[in-house]
Protein backbone atom coordinates (compact mmCIF):
# COMPACT_ATOMS: atom_id res chain seq x y z
CA UNK A 1 0.00 0.00 0.00
CA UNK A 2 2.85 2.41 0.79
CA UNK A 3 4.22 2.60 -2.68
CA UNK A 4 0.80 3.31 -4.00
CA UNK A 5 0.34 5.87 -1.27
CA UNK A 6 3.53 7.66 -2.37
CA UNK A 7 2.37 7.54 -5.87
CA UNK A 8 -0.89 9.12 -4.93
CA UNK A 9 0.92 11.76 -2.85
CA UNK A 10 3.20 12.69 -5.70
CA UNK A 11 0.22 12.95 -7.98
CA UNK A 12 -1.52 15.19 -5.49
CA UNK A 13 1.52 17.43 -5.23
CA UNK A 14 1.71 17.81 -8.97
CA UNK A 15 -1.93 18.79 -9.18
CA UNK A 16 -1.50 21.35 -6.47
CA UNK A 17 1.55 22.78 -8.27
CA UNK A 18 -0.35 22.94 -11.57
CA UNK A 19 -3.33 24.50 -9.89
CA UNK A 20 -1.19 27.14 -8.18
CA UNK A 21 0.68 27.91 -11.40
CA UNK A 22 -2.56 28.30 -13.27
CA UNK A 23 -3.87 30.58 -10.61
CA UNK A 24 -0.76 32.75 -10.80
CA UNK A 25 -0.96 32.88 -14.60
CA UNK A 26 -4.60 33.93 -14.48
CA UNK A 27 -3.78 36.60 -11.90
CA UNK A 28 -0.95 38.02 -14.07
CA UNK A 29 -3.13 38.08 -17.15
CA UNK A 30 -5.87 39.81 -15.28
CA UNK A 31 -3.36 42.42 -13.97
CA UNK A 32 -2.05 43.23 -17.42
CA UNK A 33 -5.53 43.55 -18.75
CA UNK A 34 -6.47 45.85 -15.90
CA UNK A 35 -3.33 48.03 -16.52
CA UNK A 36 -4.14 48.39 -20.18
CA UNK A 37 -7.75 49.15 -19.46
CA UNK A 38 -6.61 51.95 -17.11
CA UNK A 39 -4.95 53.89 -20.06
CA UNK A 40 -6.71 56.88 -21.65
CA UNK A 41 -7.37 57.11 -25.35
CA UNK A 42 -6.23 60.52 -26.70
CA UNK A 43 -5.65 62.03 -30.16
CA UNK A 44 -2.44 63.94 -30.86
CA UNK A 45 -2.02 66.15 -33.91
CA UNK A 46 1.67 66.97 -34.17
CA UNK A 47 2.66 69.42 -36.91
CA UNK A 48 -0.50 68.50 -38.80
CA UNK A 49 -0.05 64.72 -38.46
CA UNK A 50 -2.81 63.06 -36.40
CA UNK A 51 -2.34 59.88 -34.39
CA UNK A 52 -4.25 57.93 -31.72
CA UNK A 53 -2.44 57.24 -28.42
CA UNK A 54 -3.21 55.22 -25.30
CA UNK A 55 -1.41 56.62 -22.31
CA UNK A 56 -1.08 56.65 -18.53
CA UNK A 57 0.32 60.25 -18.71
CA UNK A 58 -1.28 62.51 -16.19
CA UNK A 59 -0.87 65.83 -18.11
CA UNK A 60 -0.40 67.05 -21.65
CA UNK A 61 3.21 67.82 -20.88
CA UNK A 62 3.84 64.22 -19.78
CA UNK A 63 2.15 62.86 -22.89
CA UNK A 64 4.32 65.03 -25.17
CA UNK A 65 7.38 63.87 -23.27
CA UNK A 66 6.31 60.25 -23.87
CA UNK A 67 6.25 61.14 -27.57
CA UNK A 68 9.73 62.64 -27.28
CA UNK A 69 8.36 66.14 -27.87
CA UNK A 70 9.88 69.00 -25.86
CA UNK A 71 7.85 72.10 -26.80
CA UNK A 72 9.39 75.57 -26.88
CA UNK A 73 7.55 78.44 -25.28
CA UNK A 74 6.82 79.78 -28.77
CA UNK A 75 5.22 76.48 -29.89
CA UNK A 76 1.49 76.15 -30.15
CA UNK A 77 0.06 73.64 -27.62
CA UNK A 78 -3.62 73.07 -27.04
CA UNK A 79 -4.82 72.54 -24.44
CA UNK A 80 -2.15 73.93 -22.08
CA UNK A 81 0.70 71.74 -20.87
CA UNK A 82 -0.71 71.35 -17.35
CA UNK A 83 -4.09 70.16 -18.60
CA UNK A 84 -5.00 66.70 -17.11
CA UNK A 85 -5.29 63.84 -19.55
CA UNK A 86 -8.82 62.52 -20.03
CA UNK A 87 -10.36 60.00 -22.34
CA UNK A 88 -10.94 61.23 -25.87
CA UNK A 89 -8.83 64.37 -25.31
CA UNK A 90 -7.56 65.97 -28.54
CA UNK A 91 -4.13 67.52 -28.20
CA UNK A 92 -2.63 69.80 -30.85
CA UNK A 93 1.04 70.64 -30.99
CA UNK A 94 2.64 72.73 -33.68
CA UNK A 95 6.34 73.47 -33.56
CA UNK A 96 7.34 77.10 -34.04
CA UNK A 97 9.60 78.00 -36.98
CA UNK A 98 12.61 80.28 -36.82
CA UNK A 99 12.39 83.18 -39.31
CA UNK A 100 14.20 86.51 -39.80
CA UNK A 101 12.08 89.68 -39.99
CA UNK A 102 13.63 92.93 -41.29
CA UNK A 103 11.59 96.15 -41.09
CA UNK A 104 13.32 99.04 -42.89
CA UNK A 105 16.61 97.19 -42.50
CA UNK A 106 16.25 96.46 -38.76
CA UNK A 107 16.50 92.66 -38.38
CA UNK A 108 15.33 90.34 -35.61
CA UNK A 109 14.94 86.57 -35.24
CA UNK A 110 11.44 85.26 -34.47
CA UNK A 111 10.05 81.85 -33.55
CA UNK A 112 6.51 81.71 -34.83
CA UNK A 113 3.64 79.37 -35.53
CA UNK A 114 2.00 81.80 -37.94
CA UNK A 115 0.75 80.18 -41.09
CA UNK A 116 1.35 83.06 -43.52
CA UNK A 117 3.47 86.21 -43.77
CA UNK A 118 0.36 88.34 -43.23
CA UNK A 119 -0.44 86.50 -39.99
CA UNK A 120 3.13 86.81 -38.74
CA UNK A 121 3.17 90.60 -39.34
CA UNK A 122 -0.15 90.92 -37.56
CA UNK A 123 1.17 88.98 -34.56
CA UNK A 124 4.27 91.17 -34.54
CA UNK A 125 2.09 94.32 -34.68
CA UNK A 126 3.64 95.43 -37.97
CA UNK A 127 1.06 97.43 -39.94
CA UNK A 128 1.33 97.31 -43.70
CA UNK A 129 0.25 100.15 -45.99
CA UNK A 130 -0.88 99.85 -49.61
CA UNK A 131 2.44 101.23 -50.91
CA UNK A 132 4.76 99.21 -48.63
CA UNK A 133 7.06 96.59 -50.16
CA UNK A 134 6.71 93.08 -48.62
CA UNK A 135 8.92 90.14 -49.57
CA UNK A 136 7.81 87.46 -49.93
CA UNK A 137 4.13 88.24 -50.51
CA UNK A 138 1.63 88.45 -47.67
CA UNK A 139 0.02 85.16 -48.74
CA UNK A 140 3.30 83.22 -48.70
CA UNK A 141 3.41 80.25 -46.30
CA UNK A 142 5.87 80.50 -43.41
CA UNK A 143 8.85 78.17 -43.75
CA UNK A 144 11.72 77.43 -41.42
CA UNK A 145 14.63 79.80 -42.01
CA UNK A 146 12.51 82.18 -44.10
CA UNK A 147 13.68 85.81 -44.46
CA UNK A 148 10.86 88.35 -44.48
CA UNK A 149 11.47 91.97 -45.48
CA UNK A 150 9.21 94.99 -44.96
CA UNK A 151 10.09 98.36 -46.52
CA UNK A 152 7.75 101.09 -45.33
CA UNK A 153 6.71 103.53 -48.06
CA UNK A 154 7.00 107.31 -47.55
CA UNK A 155 5.70 110.30 -49.55
CA UNK A 156 7.89 112.12 -52.09
CA UNK A 157 7.04 115.39 -53.85
CA UNK A 158 7.65 115.57 -57.60
CA UNK A 159 7.85 118.76 -59.66
CA UNK A 160 7.61 117.87 -63.34
CA UNK A 161 7.77 120.82 -65.67
CA UNK A 162 6.41 123.14 -62.99
CA UNK A 163 3.49 120.86 -62.08
CA UNK A 164 3.66 119.36 -58.60
CA UNK A 165 2.36 115.99 -57.44
CA UNK A 166 2.96 113.47 -54.64
CA UNK A 167 3.85 109.79 -54.83
CA UNK A 168 4.72 107.02 -52.37
CA UNK A 169 7.85 104.94 -52.57
CA UNK A 170 10.24 102.78 -50.62
CA UNK A 171 13.97 103.38 -50.48
CA UNK A 172 15.27 103.26 -54.05
CA UNK A 173 17.27 105.35 -56.51
CA UNK A 174 15.81 108.38 -58.25
CA UNK A 175 16.14 106.57 -61.60
CA UNK A 176 14.15 103.54 -60.38
CA UNK A 177 11.57 105.78 -58.71
CA UNK A 178 10.91 107.67 -61.96
CA UNK A 179 10.60 104.34 -63.77
CA UNK A 180 8.04 103.16 -61.20
CA UNK A 181 6.06 106.37 -61.73
CA UNK A 182 6.20 106.09 -65.52
CA UNK A 183 8.04 109.42 -65.86
CA UNK A 184 10.35 109.61 -68.85
CA UNK A 185 13.19 112.12 -69.25
CA UNK A 186 13.96 114.01 -72.43
CA UNK A 187 17.51 114.22 -73.72
CA UNK A 188 17.90 117.85 -72.57
CA UNK A 189 15.85 117.67 -69.37
CA UNK A 190 17.51 118.58 -66.06
CA UNK A 191 16.80 116.69 -62.84
CA UNK A 192 17.58 117.38 -59.21
CA UNK A 193 18.87 115.38 -57.38
CA UNK A 194 20.86 113.09 -59.68
CA UNK A 195 19.47 109.80 -60.98
CA UNK A 196 21.95 107.80 -58.89
CA UNK A 197 20.96 109.38 -55.57
CA UNK A 198 18.83 107.41 -53.11
CA UNK A 199 15.29 108.67 -52.53
CA UNK A 200 14.79 109.77 -48.94
CA UNK A 201 12.13 111.46 -46.85
CA UNK A 202 11.54 114.37 -47.09
CA UNK A 203 12.66 114.96 -50.66
CA UNK A 204 11.43 116.91 -53.67
CA UNK A 205 12.45 115.66 -57.10
CA UNK A 206 12.49 118.46 -59.68
CA UNK A 207 12.47 117.87 -63.42
CA UNK A 208 12.98 120.86 -65.70
CA UNK A 209 11.68 120.14 -69.18
CA UNK A 210 14.22 121.60 -71.61
CA UNK A 211 13.39 122.03 -75.28
CA UNK A 212 15.13 123.76 -78.17
CA UNK A 213 13.11 125.16 -81.06
CA UNK A 214 13.86 127.26 -84.15
CA UNK A 215 12.35 130.72 -84.55
CA UNK A 216 12.57 132.56 -87.88
CA UNK A 217 11.77 136.28 -87.85
CA UNK A 218 12.12 139.22 -90.23
CA UNK A 219 13.68 142.37 -88.86
CA UNK A 220 14.02 145.81 -90.51
CA UNK A 221 17.35 147.22 -91.65
CA UNK A 222 17.66 150.98 -91.09
CA UNK A 223 18.51 153.01 -94.13
CA UNK A 224 21.52 155.29 -94.21
CA UNK A 225 21.21 159.09 -94.56
CA UNK A 226 23.49 160.55 -97.21
CA UNK A 227 23.97 164.29 -97.69
CA UNK A 228 25.48 165.92 -100.74
CA UNK A 229 26.27 169.47 -101.65
CA UNK A 230 24.09 171.10 -104.34
CA UNK A 231 25.14 174.47 -105.76
CA UNK A 232 21.80 174.84 -107.55
CA UNK A 233 19.99 175.25 -104.23
CA UNK A 234 20.22 178.36 -102.03
CA UNK A 235 22.81 178.09 -99.31
CA UNK A 236 21.48 176.26 -96.26
CA UNK A 237 18.44 174.89 -98.05
CA UNK A 238 17.91 171.14 -97.58
CA UNK A 239 15.97 169.09 -100.07
CA UNK A 240 15.23 165.40 -99.90
CA UNK A 241 16.20 163.78 -103.16
CA UNK A 242 15.35 160.18 -102.12
CA UNK A 243 13.20 159.30 -99.12
CA UNK A 244 15.09 156.15 -98.31
CA UNK A 245 13.66 152.72 -97.71
CA UNK A 246 14.14 150.16 -94.94
CA UNK A 247 15.52 146.76 -95.85
CA UNK A 248 14.63 143.38 -94.37
CA UNK A 249 16.79 140.64 -92.92
CA UNK A 250 15.59 137.13 -92.09
CA UNK A 251 17.13 135.86 -88.87
CA UNK A 252 17.05 132.27 -87.60
CA UNK A 253 17.33 131.82 -83.84
CA UNK A 254 17.79 128.72 -81.70
CA UNK A 255 15.46 129.26 -78.76
CA UNK A 256 15.83 127.37 -75.47
CA UNK A 257 12.62 126.76 -73.53
CA UNK A 258 12.55 125.62 -69.91
CA UNK A 259 9.15 124.47 -68.69
CA UNK A 260 7.66 126.28 -71.69
CA UNK A 261 9.35 129.64 -70.99
CA UNK A 262 12.10 131.12 -73.14
CA UNK A 263 15.42 131.31 -71.28
CA UNK A 264 17.93 131.78 -74.11
CA UNK A 265 18.03 132.84 -77.75
CA UNK A 266 21.02 132.33 -80.05
CA UNK A 267 21.36 133.66 -83.60
CA UNK A 268 22.37 130.81 -85.91
CA UNK A 269 21.79 132.35 -89.37
CA UNK A 270 20.94 135.67 -91.05
CA UNK A 271 19.88 136.31 -94.64
CA UNK A 272 19.14 139.65 -96.28
CA UNK A 273 15.71 139.51 -97.90
CA UNK A 274 15.58 143.12 -99.07
CA UNK A 275 18.40 145.65 -99.31
CA UNK A 276 17.85 149.06 -97.73
CA UNK A 277 17.96 152.24 -99.82
CA UNK A 278 19.69 155.33 -98.48
CA UNK A 279 17.91 158.62 -97.87
CA UNK A 280 19.63 161.30 -99.94
CA UNK A 281 19.47 164.95 -98.86
CA UNK A 282 20.80 167.78 -100.98
CA UNK A 283 22.22 170.76 -99.08
CA UNK A 284 22.27 174.03 -100.98
CA UNK A 285 25.53 175.94 -101.37
CA UNK A 286 24.40 178.69 -103.80
CA UNK A 287 24.95 182.20 -102.43
CA UNK A 288 21.78 184.34 -102.31
CA UNK A 289 21.33 188.11 -102.26
CA UNK A 290 20.81 189.60 -98.79
CA UNK A 291 17.28 189.45 -97.40
CA UNK A 292 15.68 190.77 -94.27
CA UNK A 293 17.19 189.96 -90.98
CA UNK A 294 15.26 188.82 -87.97
CA UNK A 295 15.15 192.37 -86.63
CA UNK A 296 13.51 193.74 -89.77
CA UNK A 297 9.82 194.45 -89.22
CA UNK A 298 7.71 196.36 -91.73
CA UNK A 299 5.99 199.09 -89.75
CA UNK A 300 3.05 199.40 -92.08
CA UNK A 301 1.82 198.13 -95.35
CA UNK A 302 3.59 199.85 -98.19
CA UNK A 303 3.05 199.86 -101.86
CA UNK A 304 5.05 196.64 -102.11
CA UNK A 305 2.50 194.82 -100.01
CA UNK A 306 -0.02 194.98 -102.78
CA UNK A 307 2.36 193.00 -105.02
CA UNK A 308 2.80 190.22 -102.49
CA UNK A 309 1.64 186.65 -103.23
CA UNK A 310 -1.20 185.42 -101.07
CA UNK A 311 -2.47 181.89 -100.52
CA UNK A 312 -3.83 179.61 -97.81
CA UNK A 313 -1.68 177.11 -95.91
CA UNK A 314 -2.10 174.67 -93.05
CA UNK A 315 -0.21 176.05 -90.06
CA UNK A 316 1.08 174.12 -87.03
CA UNK A 317 3.39 175.32 -84.24
CA UNK A 318 6.69 174.22 -82.70
CA UNK A 319 9.25 175.29 -80.10
CA UNK A 320 13.04 175.26 -79.87
CA UNK A 321 12.78 172.38 -77.37
CA UNK A 322 10.45 170.02 -79.22
CA UNK A 323 11.39 166.33 -79.45
CA UNK A 324 14.27 165.87 -81.90
CA UNK A 325 14.81 169.64 -82.24
CA UNK A 326 18.27 171.18 -81.89
CA UNK A 327 16.99 174.74 -81.51
CA UNK A 328 18.92 175.84 -84.60
CA UNK A 329 17.07 176.38 -87.87
CA UNK A 330 18.25 175.04 -91.21
CA UNK A 331 19.51 178.55 -92.04
CA UNK A 332 21.52 178.77 -88.83
CA UNK A 333 19.24 180.84 -86.57
CA UNK A 334 19.63 179.86 -82.89
CA UNK A 335 16.07 180.04 -81.58
CA UNK A 336 17.08 179.25 -78.00
CA UNK A 337 19.29 182.35 -77.96
CA UNK A 338 16.66 184.40 -79.86
CA UNK A 339 13.35 183.37 -78.27
CA UNK A 340 11.65 186.56 -79.54
CA UNK A 341 12.41 185.75 -83.17
CA UNK A 342 9.45 185.43 -85.53
CA UNK A 343 10.35 182.42 -87.68
CA UNK A 344 8.36 179.93 -89.71
CA UNK A 345 9.39 176.61 -91.23
CA UNK A 346 8.42 176.19 -94.89
CA UNK A 347 8.77 174.01 -97.95
CA UNK A 348 11.43 175.94 -99.92
CA UNK A 349 9.82 174.89 -103.19
CA UNK A 350 6.73 176.88 -102.20
CA UNK A 351 8.21 179.67 -100.07
CA UNK A 352 11.93 180.32 -100.60
CA UNK A 353 14.11 180.39 -97.50
CA UNK A 354 14.80 183.94 -96.35
CA UNK A 355 11.46 185.26 -97.60
CA UNK A 356 9.60 187.90 -95.62
CA UNK A 357 6.07 186.75 -94.91
CA UNK A 358 2.95 187.86 -93.10
CA UNK A 359 0.98 185.06 -91.43
CA UNK A 360 -2.63 185.66 -90.47
CA UNK A 361 -2.93 185.54 -86.67
CA UNK A 362 0.89 185.36 -86.20
CA UNK A 363 2.24 188.50 -87.84
CA UNK A 364 5.38 189.30 -89.80
CA UNK A 365 8.09 186.62 -89.89
CA UNK A 366 11.06 185.20 -91.79
CA UNK A 367 10.98 181.86 -93.62
CA UNK A 368 14.16 180.59 -91.93
CA UNK A 369 13.54 176.89 -91.27
CA UNK A 370 12.48 173.64 -92.91
CA UNK A 371 11.12 170.37 -91.57
CA UNK A 372 10.73 166.76 -92.68
CA UNK A 373 6.95 167.03 -92.23
CA UNK A 374 6.64 170.42 -93.97
CA UNK A 375 5.79 169.65 -97.58
CA UNK A 376 3.65 171.64 -99.97
CA UNK A 377 1.30 174.24 -98.59
CA UNK A 378 2.19 173.73 -94.97
CA UNK A 379 4.08 175.91 -92.50
CA UNK A 380 5.24 175.57 -88.88
CA UNK A 381 5.24 178.77 -86.80
CA UNK A 382 7.75 179.23 -83.95
CA UNK A 383 6.73 180.00 -80.37
CA UNK A 384 9.17 180.30 -77.48
CA UNK A 385 6.61 178.83 -75.04
CA UNK A 386 5.16 175.35 -75.34
CA UNK A 387 1.79 176.50 -74.01
CA UNK A 388 1.52 179.06 -76.85
CA UNK A 389 2.37 176.35 -79.38
CA UNK A 390 -0.38 174.12 -77.96
CA UNK A 391 -2.90 176.95 -78.09
CA UNK A 392 -2.06 177.59 -81.75
CA UNK A 393 -2.73 173.95 -82.57
CA UNK A 394 -3.44 173.30 -86.24
CA UNK A 395 -5.34 175.75 -88.40
CA UNK A 396 -5.81 176.98 -91.94
CA UNK A 397 -4.53 180.57 -92.39
CA UNK A 398 -3.75 183.03 -95.15
CA UNK A 399 -0.08 183.82 -95.78
CA UNK A 400 1.36 186.69 -97.75
CA UNK A 401 4.88 186.35 -99.21
CA UNK A 402 6.28 189.87 -99.42
CA UNK A 403 8.52 190.93 -102.30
Amino acid sequence: MLPNGRKWLDLWRKNVTVTAGGFLAISATTGVASYEMAKDDVALTANGEKREIRTHAQTVKELLAEQHIEPRKEDYVYPSLDTPITDDLHIIWEASKEVTLAVNGEKKTIWTTADTVAELLRLQHVTVGPHDKITPSLSAKIKKGMKIGVEKAFPVRIDVGGKQQQAWTTSTTVADFLKQQGIQLGQLDRIEPSLQETVREPMTIRIVRVKKVTDVVEEPIDFAVVTKRDDSLPKGERRVIALGEEGKVQKTYEVTLENGKETARRLVAARTVKESKARIIAIGTKAMPPRWTLSDRPSSRGADDTAAKEFYVTATAYTAYCEGCSGITSTGVNLRQNPSAKVIAVDPSIIPLGSKVYVEGYGYAIAADTGSGIRGYKIDVFFPDRSDAFRWGRKRVKIRVLP
